[in-house]
């Protein structure tokens, strides 16, 4: 039985594997070259400062004698860590968060679920819902300051006038009602935040799979329990870490609302207190690492937390 004759081989497939290799190098060189001035200015304009922060909050420095500072270690980071008003900033921070973004969530869903019906006007009415987000916020503090002053704001006003109440409020002043006045203030500017991304969600559902649904199960409490909110959990997960990060880093709204006021102070404006009024440079720069390794370890959790649920959608 004669051997079979030796398969000729082909320089065709080398030659092909090599073009496409090099397409590829070439490709992700573009890519780079096309994503290093971002990445340049984000070290110069995030990097830098985080860097400098970072080596000040191992120094005794002040805003008086910062090139004077010396090396103190981890002694900041002890101060703060055993200052009990750091922790109550901490509690404050992640109880508005949760508060906040929570009642946001709900209520932006349910503006959502609205605009995305037919109605008349929807355009107008979709540009209304986002006005209250449009306005900057240190503007939006100043409104609603003078809505729950005491003396002449309109909320006691019209509670007044309903007999709700029989005396003013000191909204702003009192700890136990404070609180409730800057989780309303955030909860009316950022709904319409939540309801635009959650908006944008709903409308890449096809309309078909929802009416197939509807008419298979009759009923539209059911077919968005098992249908619209598990294909919508993707930008829920996404609109939630996002309103979560801006809660948890929340200055100006805290600050031009309520200023230092200790029981509804958040890390940030602890930080703002220690770098400025107490010029304590040194440990308004570990509180501000502190804050920086908080949220990023929130985000990780969130992520790795999210992460099934994402590959299951």
């Amino acid at each position: 039985m004669e051997a079979a004759a030796p398969r000729p081989v082909s320089l065709a497939r080398p030659r092909l594997d090599a073009a496409w290799a090099a397409l590829v190098q070439g490709r992700v060189l573009w890519a780079w070259a096309f994503v290093a001035p971002t990445l340049i200015a984000l070290l110069l304009v995030a990097g830098w400062p985080l860097l400098t922060t970072l080596r000040f909050s191992f120094t005794d420095a002040s805003l008086l004698s910062l090139e004077q500072a010396s090396w103190v270690g981890l002694a900041n980071y002890l101060t703060v860590l055993r200052d009990p008003e750091w922790w109550g900033s901490v509690r404050t921070t992640v109880a508005f968060a949760a508060v906040s973004v929570g009642l946001e969530t709900i209520l932006g869903l349910i503006v959502a679920l609205v605009l995305d019906t037919e109605m008349r006007a929807r355009g107008l009415v979709r540009a209304a819902v986002l006005v209250p987000w449009a306005i900057p916020t240190v503007i939006s503090a100043k409104i609603w300051s003078w809505m729950f002053n005491d003396l002449y704001g309109v909320i006691n006003a019209m509670l007044l006038r309903m007999g709700a109440i029989d005396r003013p409020i000191a909204w702003l002043a009192d700890p136990s009602m404070s609180f409730s006045a800057l989780v309303l203030a955030d909860v009316w500017k950022t709904t319409p935040f939540m309801a635009l991304l959650l908006l944008a969600g709903l409308q890449l559902i096809p309309k078909e799979v929802d009416e197939a649904a509807r008419l298979d199960s009759g009923s539209r409490v059911r077919t968005f329990l098992r249908i619209t909110l598990p294909l919508l959990a993707p930008t829920l997960g996404v609109a939630v870490i996002f309103r979560t990060l801006d809660a948890l880093r929340m200055f100006d709204l805290v600050y031009v609302l309520l200023g230092n006021n200790r029981s509804t102070a958040t890390m940030t404006v602890y930080a703002r207190q220690r770098l400025m009024e107490f010029q304590e440079f040194g440990q308004g720069s570990a509180v501000s690492v502190l804050i920086f390794v908080f949220i990023g370890a929130f985000t990780a959790l969130y992520l790795r937390a999210f992460r099934p649920s994402r590959e299951k959608s």
